[in-house]
């Protein structure tokens, strides 16, 4: 078997057929990283003329020692359980390396390690590749260890739902307070639409105003223009902005209030003329709830005026950049403007996301990024709450590793690389 350099079409035409394909393993991302100082090999294992393993793999300079650092994202296109095969693409990439003057390739396989339930917990007698991990580790790749924080390139923890059956299936599996405010959201008049390039500034708004107040730094307009330009076109980027539009929020709201008026107003013209059979308790009760939803409902009619006073008829609320390709539809990152936080939009942005994944065929919904650690006293134990209320289940993956060329070279870079950081990180304490 020989690694070869192969063309984009003879590796898309691969690749594209892999479980694990992502956009990560594509010509649009390999062209996005390009833009930050990466260049890219495609690189494929051939058995004769037959391809058994590809790969993108993404290089980099590194500053004074005029070697390079390789990058596989989210892994090789491999079988991992078929050690054979790892090893004889592991052997050829060995010295694909050392003639580019690599020092390391690092990989983080989009490779499930245990499977897990809803609740994080593994499942008993479940799927696994461990071999995987253990084929990985005896063939010479450092392991990064099974973290359970958010301390890795890309994230070893995520949260799906499976889209490849009906919508009734996917909303029973919500938890009843996720559809409530589904529900809600829609006689509120909140709706979603994809955006065009000329309101790639409406969402930068969005994500700035979300990472002040969460305290994050947010990347420049130029990041998400250069991935509009690189991904948009070929379908697998997509934003959806979130809205509310005041007009229709106030004529659901009319018409829900006059529903429980005609309501009340029947029944006690029913009862009162013995044409409605009921006990003096029951009628009472449902009297009550009519008239507790009447004055809620003309309560929400004052907010509603006081809003369009205030924010205009129709109002962005937040939004999500969304990477669609292979098997799933990811919700990469988004926010929520400050003022409209109380109509919980990411809500029914997530599931316009879900209802596309299942319109359109894709396997998958992927909320992303969660950690691997359920305690409550996590202060990430609300974002994991959030996306378990719309059912799914917990994916950990086998987690980064590193594939060392040049011992000398990589320890070297290691120590270089910790010590800029950690003198960036302690001057960032001393600011604050």
């Amino acid at each position: 078997m020989k690694l070869e350099i192969l063309s984009k079409e003879e590796f898309k035409k691969y690749a594209d057929k892999s479980p694990q394909i992502s956009f990560h393993q594509t010509e649009e991302w390999a062209n996005l990283k390009k833009e930050n100082g990466w260049d890219a090999y495609y690189l494929g294992l051939k058995d004769n003329d037959e391809v058994k393993a590809v790969s993108l793999v993404l290089s980099k300079e590194l500053p004074f020692v005029h070697k390079k650092m390789f990058y596989a994202p989210r892994g090789f296109l491999i079988d991992y359980n078929d050690k054979d095969l790892l090893k004889n693409w592991t052997d050829e990439l060995k010295k694909f390396a050392k003639k580019e003057k690599a020092i390391f390739v690092k990989i983080d396989p989009y490779v499930e390690y245990q499977e897990r339930d809803n609740n994080g917990d593994i499942v008993e007698n479940g799927r696994n590749n461990k071999e995987s991990h253990k084929n990985l580790v005896s063939l010479g790749y450092k392991h990064f260890g099974f973290n359970t924080m958010q301390d890795t390139l890309q994230p070893r923890w995520m949260h799906v739902i499976d889209t490849h059956r009906s919508l009734d299936e996917i909303d029973k599996d919500m938890e009843s307070k996720t559809r409530q405010i589904l529900r809600k959201n829609e006689r509120s008049g909140i709706t979603v639409r994809e955006i065009e390039k000329d309101e790639l500034e409406t969402f930068k708004e969005i994500m700035q105003k979300t990472s002040d107040r969460r305290e994050f730094i947010d990347r420049p307009f130029s990041y998400y223009e250069a991935m509009w330009n690189n991904l948009h076109d070929s379908g697998i980027l997509k934003i959806l902005l979130g809205e509310i539009d005041f007009d229709l929020f106030e004529k659901n709201t009319n018409l829900e209030l006059n529903e429980h008026k005609e309501a009340l107003k029947d029944r006690k013209y029913k009862y009162e003329n013995n044409l409605l059979k009921m006990n003096e308790k029951r009628y009472n009760s449902n009297n009550k709830q009519d008239e507790e939803q009447i004055a809620r409902l003309e309560k929400d009619l004052v907010k509603i005026k006081e809003y369009r006073d205030k924010l205009g008829n129709k109002k962005v609320l937040g939004g999500i950049l969304f990477l669609v390709y292979g098997n799933e539809v990811l919700s990469l990152l988004g926010g929520t403007l400050d003022d409209v936080m109380q109509f919980k939009s990411a809500y029914t942005i997530h599931y316009a996301g879900v209802k596309y994944a299942q319109e359109y065929g894709y396997k998958r919904y992927n909320f992303y990024g969660i950690t691997g650690d359920f305690r409550e006293s996590n202060p990430l134990y609300g974002l994991y709450l959030f996306k378990k209320s719309f059912g799914g289940y917990v994916v950990e993956l086998l987690g980064e590793y590193d594939l060392v060329i040049s011992p000398f070279w990589y320890h070297t870079y290691n120590f270089a690389f910790n010590t800029y950081h950690g003198l960036k990180n302690l001057k960032h304490k001393i600011k604050k």
